[in-house]
């Protein structure tokens, strides 16, 4: 079964310590071990969670030497953004017209009074 990448990408942020390793990759690339050290887990569990990015397409790993940086690959960010912004529009809209409706309300209580 083909997993669609918006699918991958929504799969990967649902755990909170992925989302902390994207975090500290925003701020530029490190190492493995660096960003294993603020997590109580072995290097093997934080390579899983890196495996899993990296599949996703949220992070590349480079080759220098010995080094073997992590850096943030933000693009399929930007799917999900725009997936989400669709349903930003629907609340928005939502709440316009609960505003417009209240608005209503307060004009009919409004013209009892008077």
């Amino acid at each position: 079964m083909t997993t669609d990448r918006l699918s991958q990408t929504l799969a990967a942020l649902a755990d909170p310590t992925r989302r902390a390793i994207l975090a500290r990759l925003s701020q530029g690339e490190c190492s493995v071990k660096q960003l294993a050290e603020p997590f109580a887990m072995s290097l093997p569990a934080v390579s899983k969670h890196l495996k899993v990015l990296e599949k996703a397409g949220l992070i590349a790993k480079g080759r220098e030497a010995q080094w073997r940086p992590c850096r943030l690959e933000a693009s399929p960010l930007q799917e999900v953004a725009g997936w989400v912004e669709g349903y930003r529009r629907f609340w928005e809209e939502s709440f316009d017209r609960l505003d417009a409706y209240l608005q209503q309300l307060q004009q009919v209580k409004s013209d009892e009074q008077h």
